[in-house]
């Protein structure tokens, strides 16, 4: 709505402006097209000529010829612009009256092929959780709400360690490197009821699973080595590899276990050093490992010399009895990786890695560069609670709740129409929504809501009608029916 201070065209171009610099416009992102743009945010063609103009200006976004605006890679110079605006007017009075004519994928304003962008940009769903899009609940988040994680056991722990004896026992020096001696015994016991069996000085404590998962990479690849990674698979994973040099192999997963012949022929033509899964309640799809699956992708590994990293992050909230490799294997060639950040706390940052004897040291090493050691007064407080049962029990007591709310969550999802792509398990749903989930999340923006869309999920950012919800995000009528709306439009 027009204010007395800016125009609509001013307006506009500060809306896509702020959501770039917040990064939920991805660099790469493509905005919608002139005619789309103005029938969407009901304003003429001339305004949104006007406001993406302003963008050029601002160097936020570039015109591809024949393809229309995107988020820069970086911010332009005003030598840049200058140079770039004589050449775009015309463009953006073009896109304005005719219809957009593709080149097809990767074509720059000469018609040549350009550099290939990053697959996707993770951070931009990430900045999301923390810049607050609106006081609704965000179907697009990864952990669940916080009065959920409230309890008033974290406080209780936290203080049996706040003595000034206490505090200065451990804070005027350096912890442990591979982490408090009390929280790797009980997260070698809380491995046993998995059938994981690691000792404690098989265990390396992180800031985190993500830190877990980045210590292996970093310990075991260098830049140029093949990773194989499922997909659809989390787009943190990817865009960490991506960053470090690597080669993403992707393996589709179905609702057994990866691809084992794809995974064989990369074997065999890529010579991989690592596989990434997440054998339990699989983020997006919210599958499990079967047995037979299992026992291939280990022989496999044997077969062909490489490690496998079980990323086991959900474990919480999926039963102890699931099938697991790293419990299968005993811990020769897998790596377990896991973490409280979506179960109790996601500030604390603690994670954690059960690894085999021969690659303690190695891995205990690469920590040691990253951060040295990592928090003592967090993780004693965590071994308490995980030697009360605190932490059992309060598992139990999300779980329950979450069973409710995914029966809500896919009652509402099924009444506006829309269906699953995957049996809704766990925390997240891979939904079916019958249109480009990219442009979706743009629409659902102006709602108030951050999306998860299913290109996401892909190595290559490959366009999907898919997307991923919270089930204890997604529980009122509001946000089902303003989909079912843009969807339909």
């Amino acid at each position: 709505m027009k204010s007395s201070a800016q125009s609509l065209t001013e307006q506009l171009a500060a809306r896509f402006a702020q959501r770039i610099r917040d990064r939920l416009l991805a660099p790469g992102a493509r905005l919608p097209s002139v005619r789309q743009c103005a029938q969407q945010q009901g304003v003429s063609p001339s305004t949104v000529v006007g406001a993406y103009d302003q963008l050029l200006a601002q160097g936020l976004v570039e015109a591809r010829r024949n393809r229309g605006f995107f988020v820069r890679d970086s911010v332009q110079t005003p030598g840049e612009y200058a140079l770039m605006q004589s050449q775009t007017r015309a463009r953006l009075d073009g896109q304005a009256d005719g219809p957009e004519q593709g080149t097809g994928p990767g074509a720059s304003a000469q018609g040549a092929v350009s550099p290939p962008r990053a697959p996707l940009n993770a951070t931009a769903l990430i900045r999301g959780m923390f810049h607050g899009i609106s006081d609704k609940p965000q179907p697009g988040m990864g952990v669940l709400p916080q009065e959920w994680l409230q309890t008033t056991f974290l406080a209780s722990a936290v203080r049996r360690f706040c003595s000034a004896k206490e505090l200065n026992a451990f804070s005027l020096q350096y912890g442990e490197p591979a982490g408090d001696a009390g929280l790797r015994r009980a997260l070698s016991q809380r491995l046993k009821s998995l059938a994981v069996q690691a000792g404690p000085e098989q265990i390396i404590t992180t800031l985190g699973a993500t830190h877990a998962l980045d210590i292996v990479s970093r310990t075991l690849l260098r830049a140029g080595d093949y990773v194989m990674v499922e997909e659809p698979g989390w787009a943190v994973e990817f865009a960490r590899l991506d960053a470090l040099g690597m080669r993403i192999l992707p393996v589709p997963r179905r609702s057994d276990g990866p691809d084992l012949e794809v995974m064989e022929r990369y074997a065999q033509a890529h010579a991989p050093k690592l596989f990434v899964s997440v054998s339990v309640l699989h983020n997006p799809t919210g599958f499990c490992l079967t047995p037979a699956s299992a026992h291939r992708i280990l022989q496999l590994a044997n077969q062909y010399n490489f490690h496998v990293v079980e990323d086991d992050t959900y474990s919480h909230f999926a039963s102890d009895h699931a099938t697991r490799l790293c419990a299968l294997d005993g811990l020769q060639r897998t790596i377990y990786v896991g973490g409280f950040a979506k179960i109790l706390a996601p500030n604390w940052r603690v994670g954690y890695m059960a690894a085999p004897p021969n690659l303690v040291e190695r891995l205990l090493d690469t920590k040691l560069l990253s951060t040295l050691t990592t928090p003592a007064l967090l993780e004693k407080a965590l071994a308490w609670c995980v030697e009360q049962g605190q932490i059992r029990r309060h598992a139990e007591r999300i779980r329950q709740r979450l069973n409710g709310a995914r029966s809500r969550s896919v009652a509402l999802a099924q009444a506006h129409g829309f269906t699953f792509a995957a049996e809704p398990v766990g925390l997240f749903g891979w939904v079916e929504t019958g249109v480009d989930t990219d442009a979706l999340s743009q629409r659902m923006l102006d709602e108030g809501y951050l999306l998860a869309p299913g290109a996401l999920f892909h190595a290559r950012r490959t366009p999907s009608s898919l997307m991923r919800i919270n089930f204890a995000t997604t529980q009122e009528p509001l946000f089902w029916s303003t989909l079912q709306r843009l969807c339909a439009e």
